[in-house]
């Protein structure tokens, strides 16, 4: 046992060395030390495969998948458009904001779940901001931990150690009896968390994702300058062209005027799953009572056009979503808009616009015209196409999509699928809410284990259509996380089997109980604390929570203090990515090193350990 013992601890420190070095993937040693536990027979191949059937790491597939339906439908963009509101831009005020939020979450639900709902919110809210997703994720799994002190359902420690005082007739510990201190904690961790984390993480750049070409949509509209020449009209019961079909109409000829796109809501009766439907334009489209018109043309022409037909002006403007991935108007789930060159021996050089054919063998209408560095927006209809322009052109992404097989005369810049799978599904974003708030009160309710609730979700965002099909869903699950996290709970196994963490915990009762009450809290603490960084929180309280009860009866003093130590010490984990199933979910999003974690983490970590241990007994006096 000894010899096993003394292995243990040595891969777990070459493990350590290695997530602290960088120079080779966490995940990969993760399985190494695995492997290695494996050969030296201190696991069996059962024991060592266990991390992957626990219950934490299939939630966290879950969840992952649960919070790439959030994302998909852009309920994310929504949510953190009203916490940009409430923060500003400000980069301390957002953290305060997420980190408050999050904290008053995760006192309810599952610090892993509280993480799966706001990772994506906090990402969008970062885009919208302009602030690095980096600087706000750390704290954002931090404060979920936090949040658990705060109730007796937070965090699973906190249910040990309420056990523990109950089965031995000391206390009964209620449901806010963690609340005072758990206050405490939260402000402190809150002031500490933006301090280090603004002074020593780095902004972390990445690229936008929804790409045409190495162009993303919203670029390609900002640099032809459609929203410049975008507005939205609304037909009512009493306008002319209602329940007219748009080649009835002429506005192209009688105004200059392009319409581009028709949104109508598609549900009257559920308040809550209304959703608004978005159809290219064509000659065939009837337009209907409350539909809404985008229109591209001149605000002269445009004012003409809703004055004379009867519609109402509804902005000045149709402003793009700065936020998010989507344009309005011009690109969403369904429609698109894609570069196209002409190249020298295309057959439509020479030809105008309205001869081209592009409508009506393509189904896709022109937009603009890119011609020597130059733009042309007005007039198309009469434009000839010349070679080496380049043309704006906006259809389904599907037909955009068969463009794109037309090399010979037209080649579409970019990858159209591609692009189009990344567009959020916006019509379906009341419906990811409402899969969220369910997996929520489920966890709330516990009528089930939180993984069953969490797949229940997940499964709910597949099949209603939040995520296109189960292809997207496995992609949104990071699975270099979760191969960290099944990879390392075995080793709390190991840690364990091998009488490591006995030897330890014992060791520290018998050198520091004759020290005092207080040494001895701190003992506890510190060693709960230390042996977080290796086995999960509830492990460490399941070990401690005995000790410290055994520790404080042999003293003659009372045991509370001691059990809340290592509730508190077992939840305040932040030096290491895989100490929590928090830290591993943020840290790929978030473009985080292990050296990240112990910059801001340790000393978060350690400075509110040392205040909790001065103000445990103020609170529980011995």
């Amino acid at each position: 046992m000894q010899l096993d013992m003394i292995v243990t601890l040595s891969v777990l420190a070459g493990a350590a060395a290695l997530f602290v070095s960088g120079k080779v993937r966490s995940d990969l040693v993760a399985i190494c030390a695995l492997v290695i536990l494996v050969l030296f027979d201190i696991l069996t191949p059962t024991e060592a495969l266990s991390g992957f059937a626990n219950s934490v790491v299939i939630m966290m597939i879950g969840l992952f998948i649960v919070g790439g339906g959030i994302f998909q439908t852009g309920l994310a963009n929504i949510v953190s458009g009203k916490l940009l509101k409430l923060a500003g831009t400000n980069e301390t005020k957002l953290l305060v904001t997420v980190m408050l939020s999050t904290s008053f979450i995760g006192a309810f639900v599952s610090n892993t779940g509280t993480v799966a709902v706001m990772l994506p919110i906090v990402i969008s809210l970062a885009m919208s901001a302009n602030v690095s997703p980096g600087k706000l994720l750390m704290p954002l799994a931090f404060a979920s931990s936090l949040g658990g002190t705060l109730t007796l359902i937070g965090t699973p420690p906190n249910m040990v150690i309420r056990e523990t005082l109950a089965k031995n007739g000391i206390a009964e510990l209620t449901f806010f009896s963690f609340t005072p201190i758990g206050l405490v904690c939260l402000a402190l961790g809150t002031v500490l968390i933006i301090v280090f984390s603004k002074w020593l993480l780095k902004s972390r750049t990445d690229e936008d994702g929804s790409r045409s070409g190495g162009q993303s949509v919203h670029h390609l509209a900002q640099r032809y300058s459609l929203t410049g020449h975008l507005y939205r009209v609304q037909a009512d019961s009493k306008s002319g062209i209602v329940l007219k079909p748009l080649k009835e109409l002429s506005v192209l000829q009688q105004y200059g005027i392009h319409i581009s796109e028709v949104r109508r809501k598609t549900s009257h009766k559920n308040p809550f799953f209304k959703t608004i439907n978005g159809e290219m334009a064509g000659p065939d489209t009837v337009v209907m009572d409350q539909d809404i018109l985008y229109v591209k043309g001149t605000f002269q022409q445009v004012e003409a056009f809703a004055e004379d037909c009867g519609l109402t002006l509804l902005d000045h403007q149709a402003t793009e979503r700065v936020g998010g991935a989507e344009t309005d108007g011009y690109a969403s789930a369904e429609n698109g808009i894609a570069e196209v060159l002409i190249p020298p021996n295309s057959k439509h050089i020479n030809q105008l616009i309205k001869h081209s054919g592009f409508r009506e063998q393509y189904s896709v209408n022109v937009l603009g015209i890119q011609r020597k560095g130059e733009y042309v927006l007005h007039g198309l209809k009469d434009e000839k196409i010349r070679r080496g322009d380049a043309l704006l052109v906006q259809g389904t992404w599907k037909n955009i999509a068969v463009l794109s097989n037309e090399q010979a005369d037209v080649v579409v810049v970019g990858q159209p699928q591609e692009t189009a799978a990344s567009m959020p599904l916006s019509h379906k974003a009341p419906l990811a809410g409402g899969i969220m708030a369910l997996m929520v009160a489920l966890m709330i309710a516990d009528l089930f284990p939180a993984v069953i609730s969490v797949m229940i979700a997940a499964v709910l965002m597949v099949v209603t259509g939040c995520l296109r099909n189960m292809d997207s869903a496995y992609k949104t699950v990071n699975w270099e996380s979760v191969v960290l996290i099944g990879g390392m709970i075995p080793m709390s196994v190991a840690i364990e089997k091998t009488g490591a963490a006995s030897l330890i915990s014992q060791g520290l009762v018998d050198s520091l109980g004759s020290a005092g009450p207080l040494a001895l809290l701190a003992g506890i603490y510190f060693a709960t604390s230390t042996l977080t960084l290796f086995i999960s929180n509830t492990a460490c309280a399941v070990l401690f929570a005995p000790i410290a009860l055994a520790a404080a009866v042999q003293l003659g003093v009372n045991p509370v203090p001691f059990l809340f130590a290592v509730a508190l010490a077992s939840s305040i984990c932040f030096a290491v990515p895989f100490s929590t199933p928090p830290n591993a979910l943020v840290m790929s999003a978030g473009r985080y090193t292990f050296m990240d974690y112990v910059k801001v983490g340790l000393p978060v970590q350690l400075l509110l350990g040392v205040a909790m241990v001065a103000l445990l007994p103020l609170f529980f006096p011995f």
